[in-house]
């Protein structure tokens, strides 16, 4: 399942810097939520693909975002983003 939006969402990266993205969807792959981001910043400008990241919980119960760490699940949500998207080109 996927959800189409045209939300910002702000990340801080290891150095404090923020970084806005427009959310292209959220997904439902195998249990697990994930975004996908799209760079809004000039910084990011020429780059063709998307960040996906995996909602989860931090230590005080709030929802966050986490960066994927395996290629074996970047692949998952990417090929079901893909589907998606030729499913809604068709």
């Amino acid at each position: 399942m996927s959800e189409t939006t045209n939300d910002i969402i702000t990340l801080i990266d290891e150095d404090g810097r923020e970084h806005d993205f427009e959310v292209e969807a959220f997904l439902d792959v195998e249990d697990e939520k994930y975004a996908v981001l799209i760079p809004r910043s000039d910084e990011y400008e020429g780059l063709d693909e998307a960040v996906i990241m995996r909602f989860g919980k931090n230590e005080q119960g709030e929802e966050i975002l986490f960066d994927i760490e395996s290629d074996e699940e970047w692949e998952r949500v990417a090929d079901a983003y893909d589907n998606i998207i030729e499913e809604f080109d068709d």
